[in-house]
């Protein structure tokens, strides 16, 4: 029996902008570009230069920030986010960014990425009198912080921030400044940019489009931004550091119109689809790509064979959050719901089927048997990802170990689960060949190989990998 539909989840992304006076409104239309990365909540937090204010909620940024609530969001500088709950749960006091006040001035935090010495950082802070409001592990950077012996604010961040284990970027605002941080690794995706003389910061170079901003550059890692009304500064809070990008921002999370680190995503993906054309090659009909993600590298795959890209796939665009459950008769068939197979393009068709990934197998199971229902002679599906076989610990919801059809099956007894007639992963150096790469060097694949960049503390690894 197959585990229930359930895909892979970012776990949020973040904007920032300082020196502008429509600062909330860009933050807004901001978080807007990157809500792919997060639908379960959201808030913004800005600064009029004397004191923060916040609005959040959980929905999307449509639903939470209404005309009423933008009025309540004046200031020249702000910080937004964009979650989808993977550490510390759900919840509305989970919902970022951060806000604390205190005597000495106020903090308000974005973070984008998972820790992995959260717990233990936690167990520490409590032995010392801290008190948690949230169960998220960005509050523990909150806590460092304010705990931090340095007199001066930058120097307490860069302290706390070297305690740190895992994926973070970091947007921490003050009442008179914006810090940006990135951890050693570069593990998330973070680029700076301009509207003006403004300064703006985003996950994605996406958010900058959006605006009007322009492109500077992506910020390092372990590099720390300083911006405030003196401008820009940048220093360093580690000097040990070995790039280490999530390759599946380029495979699935990031939006196509995005570029990381100078790559373009779309372009990327195409590569990814000519490269399995080379890995994968089939007689066939069509080729159609499962909506949305997998549409680039469909169309790349058909180019390089020559095959016809066709719409075989439809995506209902009105399915959302909160969509009626079906009833249980009809609960097997849900993808349905998501996804519509047409059948004037596929009725007596040999068809390539292109996929970002195989996580759980049943969503591939249920697409396999759309086109077939709607007459597909042969479905050959191709994924262009690298079997996914161990959970990711930096922000990527890909649950437990067990969870992960490919992490104790052969291709051989994936493809006969999911019912197509042949089965093909991209290899990892064609992935790599794909980014324009030789060798992994630079690039996190912890999912795909199980060689993770940073040190898994246990408690986490006993999370992840609970029978």
């Amino acid at each position: 029996m197959l585990p229930e539909i359930k895909g892979l989840n970012e776990e949020c992304g973040i904007f920032g902008v300082f020196g502008h006076q429509d600062a909330a409104q860009l933050t807004y239309y901001g978080l807007h570009s990157l809500q792919h990365r997060g639908q379960e909540g959201t808030g913004i937090v800005v600064s009029d230069g004397q004191k923060l204010t916040g609005v959040k909620g959980e929905g999307l940024v449509s639903e939470i920030f209404t005309a009423d609530a933008m009025k309540e969001l004046e200031g020249s500088a702000a910080i937004g986010h964009v979650r989808y709950a993977t550490a510390g749960g759900g919840g509305y006091e989970n919902v970022q960014p951060l806000l604390f006040h205190s005597q000495t001035g106020s903090l308000a935090l974005a973070h984008n990425g998972n820790l992995v010495n959260a717990n233990s950082l936690k167990y520490q802070l409590e032995s010392q009198g801290s008190i948690f409001q949230t169960s998220s592990d960005t509050e523990v950077l909150a806590h460092l912080v304010r705990r931090s012996g340095y007199p001066q604010l930058k120097d307490r961040v860069k302290n706390a921030l070297s305690m740190l284990k895992g994926a973070y970027a970091y947007l921490i605002m003050t009442e008179t400044e914006l810090m940006v941080a990135l951890d050693p690794h570069g593990l998330r995706p973070l680029s700076l940019g301009c509207l003006g003389d403004a300064y703006v910061v985003a996950s994605e170079t996406c958010a900058f489009d959006v605006i009007g901003a322009e492109y500077i550059r992506d910020i390092m890692p372990g590099e720390l931004l300083i911006i405030n009304e003196n401008g820009l500064t940048s220093e360093r809070f580690s000097i040990s550091t070995t790039k280490a990008i999530c390759t599946m921002e380029y495979i699935y999370f990031s939006r196509p119109d995005s570029n990381i680190q100078g790559i373009n995503v779309h372009t990327a993906r195409k590569n990814m689809g000519k490269q399995l054309a080379v890995e994968a090659p089939f007689e066939a009909d069509v080729v159609t790509g499962v909506p949305d993600s997998s549409i680039s590298a469909a169309i790349g795959y058909a180019e390089a064979t020559g095959i016809p890209y066709e719409m075989g796939l439809i995506k209902n665009r009105y399915v959302g959050r909160t969509f009626i459950q079906p009833s249980q008769s009809l609960r097997e068939q849900g993808v349905k719901m998501k996804l519509s197979a047409v059948r004037g393009v596929v009725e007596g068709k040999r068809v390539v089927m292109v996929d970002d990934s195989i996580v759980r197998g049943t969503t591939s199971r249920r697409i396999v048997n759309l086109l077939k229902e709607a007459g597909a002679t042969e479905v050959h599906v191709v994924i262009s990802s690298p079997p996914i076989k161990n959970p990711c610990f930096y922000g990527i919801d890909t649950s437990t170990k067990e969870e992960l059809i490919a992490s104790d099956k052969s291709v051989e007894q994936i493809r006969e689960l999911i019912g197509a007639d042949s089965l093909t992963f991209i290899s990892v150096e064609g992935m790599m060949k794909a980014l324009g790469q030789e060798g992994t060097n630079g690039y996190c694949l912890g999912c795909f190989t199980g060689n993770y960049p940073t040190e898994i503390y246990p408690d986490t690894l006993q999370y992840y990998y609970q029978k």
